[in-house]
């Protein structure tokens, strides 16, 4: 609904290409990102060149608005993973929306919250030694809006950067968990299944 209407006003589009970085930590921000097409990841990276993903931002999806909204410069680097199309906002006309948009005031209020919870979520993981615990809290909270029986997209690679693991440790939790039965794969892919996430979590 929103990309329809800033493309109806005329926004700036850009189009970044597999890999281009859309900014870096350190950079004043001028724009709040709407993402037309595509895929957008936010990562920081290590003195070894490694990636820990903060967040994976999609078609329809916001992204870059907290260092706009605080006029503090970006603490991650945001990559587009796959060619990606994006509306760009600058402060004034962001603003604008939030005051005239009431239902735009009130997805954006939804949506910081799950981020913030998510990252609360992911420090409390991180101090976890249990690969398996770790990993599975992980993939719940990506398959929460999933149907029973849907496909989570997602590569081992990604949840790995994402879960501060190896990817050799995620294959092998991964094949583990599917083993006892605490997650279900379907030709490789992890399908979202009716379970007790509750009661899962406890036995792990």
């Amino acid at each position: 609904m929103y990309i329809q209407y800033l493309t109806a006003h005329h926004f700036k589009t850009t189009l970044y290409k597999k890999g281009e970085v859309i900014y870096e930590p350190g950079q004043h921000p001028k724009y709040a990102y709407f993402i037309k097409s595509g895929e957008v990841r936010m990562a920081t990276v290590n003195q070894d060149g490694r990636e820990f993903i903060q967040g994976v931002f999609k078609s329809k999806q916001l992204f870059g608005e907290p260092a706009l909204l605080l006029d503090r410069p970006y603490l991650a680097y945001t990559i587009a993973s796959r060619d990606t199309e994006v509306i760009q906002l600058d402060k004034p006309a962001f603003l604008k929306m939030i005051v005239e948009n009431s239902d735009f005031s009130m997805d954006l209020i939804m949506t910081m919250s799950k981020r913030l919870f998510y990252k609360s979520m992911m420090l409390e993981e991180l101090a976890n030694e249990q690969a398996e615990h770790r990993l599975f809290t992980l993939i719940n909270y990506l398959s929460q809006d999933l149907e029973d029986g849907a496909a989570l997209n997602i590569t081992r690679q990604t949840l790995a950067d994402m879960s501060g693991l190896r990817v050799e440790t995620v294959i092998r939790t991964i094949k583990k968990l599917a083993a006892s039965g605490e997650l279900k794969l379907i030709r490789g892919k992890i399908v979202k299944t009716g379970y007790d996430a509750d009661h899962k979590m406890n036995v792990l």
